[in-house]
């Protein structure tokens, strides 16, 4: 491998570690004990030129490789991952802050599996097709720039890079500059997966200075980014002026609805795990909890006891089932929405502002829990990004999915009942890119995105792929047969 796993002075461009342009860098931060831990070159405009370039060069030969080859360097891929699990689950734990229980199923896992469905996806994913007189191709797009967040970043990363990369696209990496280790690990194990100098570049940097470079560089057709609404707004603003496509993966306020007629106690503890997990850090977060008003009490009080249950610490415990906030930032942030939501008169049942009494350092809170939320409070609006919980009274079903619906995002959400089928019922009438129904497992296969201010475009499975490529229609004479176009598909190949 190159470089310390922590201090990192080079950037994988055209097939090699390189020098950045400039001397700045980015110090990685332990949110835990809020100690420097490790650091990585902070990139320039400069760099982005020759990551561009490399992928520009790359792109005619990466784009004719068989797909074989391509399966053939992710499985690679696979494999490298695997037989680093240990160093990339501790260096997750150690820049996000996720306990390591976390990482190694959320943070690591949900990457790995990620890289297991494309393989499963592309031995029967149809590149081509004869429709009528035509025959319609699926072409990759060209080079693409990956930018991507700090929460989940290996798995988020790897949902852009492995379908990009599967497709016959060039690819250019900016990670978060708080979280951009597992990314220059993940950079040492596609080394060495026999891609082509060019095909994966990686330039560390923030998103004012390389995020912007890469949206507005003529040289990039294709932006795909998770984040905020407003970084998503500022990348497609960007990338208008060369008209390249965009896909964008935003925030969520998502609700969980629990009819009334769903076991309660069960509905709300799962409703909480899933708040809490990875700190609340999750676009895909239920937050807002809607419950029937004549059960909203009990709702509140069940929710205040489960959030005060977790033990909140240090995440190398293995006790600890929720760690730190990613940064002081996020902190900040986080406290000042539990402070507003006081303000605005919603009653707090557990947590608050304060860190836990038995913890002198670390950017930490209490899972937090709000009951006599209206849908209009801000703390039901906006996107908090911590293990805050707006509990929510509806009148009956049609209410429910008015005030789900009544927000600019439209990410995730969950719908529980005794019935299946009015449970689907349900489910079918949110405007959300994504609902789980009586707590049905992630299905990676499936399509992820969002409707609304939540973005638009599709990760994972099939669906994600078709991202990355472009539709050709070709018309074909009446006389053409079968044997001539596998023959033309031989005489590309070569």
């Amino acid at each position: 491998m190159s470089n310390d796993p922590l201090t990192r002075n080079h950037l994988w461009i055209d097939g090699e570690w390189r020098e950045p342009a400039g001397a700045d860098r980015f110090e990685v931060i332990d949110p835990s004990t809020e100690q420097v831990v490790g650091s990585v070159p902070a990139g320039t405009d400069a760099d982005v030129d020759r990551a561009v370039a490399a992928a520009s060069a790359a792109f005619p030969i990466w784009s004719a490789t068989p797909l074989p080859r391509r399966i053939d360097a992710l499985q690679k891929l696979l494999d490298g991952l695997q037989e680093r699990a240990g160093l990339f689950t501790d260096t997750l734990s150690l820049e996000v802050g996720a306990p390591l229980t976390v990482a190694r199923f959320l943070q690591f896992g949900f990457a790995v599996d990620t890289v297991r469905s494309y393989l499963d996806v592309l031995p029967e994913y149809r590149f081509e097709e004869r429709l009528g007189s035509s025959l319609v191709l699926r072409e990759p797009t060209g080079v693409v720039a990956c930018i991507t967040p700090w929460n989940l970043p290996l798995a988020l990363i790897l949902q852009k890079v492995v379908p990009a990369l599967a497709a016959g696209c060039t690819v250019i990496l900016k990670p978060s500059e708080i979280t951009p280790l597992n990314a220059f690990l993940l950079a040492d194990v596609l080394a060495e997966c026999d891609l082509p100098p060019g095909v994966f570049n990686l330039v560390s940097g923030d998103g004012p200075t390389v995020g912007e470079a890469l949206a507005a560089h003529p040289g990039v057709d294709m932006v795909t980014i998770t984040g905020s609404t407003r970084a998503g707004r500022r990348v497609a603003e960007l990338a208008a002026h060369s008209v390249k496509r965009v896909h964008l993966e935003l925030g969520g306020k998502s609700a969980n609805i629990i009819l009334d007629d769903a076991d309660l106690e069960e509905c709300v503890r799962i409703g909480v795990d899933q708040l809490c997990l990875n700190s609340g850090q999750t676009c895909l977060a239920w937050s807002r909890m809607l419950v029937h008003r004549d059960r909203h009490d009990e709702a509140a009080e069940l929710a205040a006891k489960f959030a005060d249950a977790y033990r909140v610490g240090d995440p190398r415990d293995p006790a600890t089932a929720v760690g730190p906030l990613v940064s002081a930032a996020a902190l900040a942030r986080v406290r000042h929405y539990i402070e507003l939501g006081s303000a605005e008169g919603a009653t707090l049942v557990a947590g608050g502002p304060d860190r836990p009494s038995d913890l002198d350092q670390g950017y930490y809170v209490r899972p937090t829990v709000f009951a006599n939320v209206r849908n209009d409070m801000t703390i039901a609006q906006e996107e908090i990004f911590g293990p805050v919980l707006s509990i929510i009274a509806y009148e009956d079903d049609a209410d429910a999915v008015r005030l789900a619906n009544e927000s600019n995002y439209g990410l995730q959400g969950a719908v529980w009942s005794e019935s299946n089928a009015r449970a689907l019922s349900v489910a079918r009438q949110v405007r959300t890119g994504q609902v789980d129904v009586n707590g049905a497992p992630l299905n990676f296969a499936a399509p992820f995105g969002g409707f609304k201010q939540s973005g638009y475009g599709r990760q994972c499975g099939p669906h994600g792929l078709d991202e990355y490529l472009e539709l050709k229609s070709i018309q074909l004479p009446a006389d053409v047969e079968t044997n001539e176009i596998k023959s033309a598909i031989r005489l590309t190949e070569h």
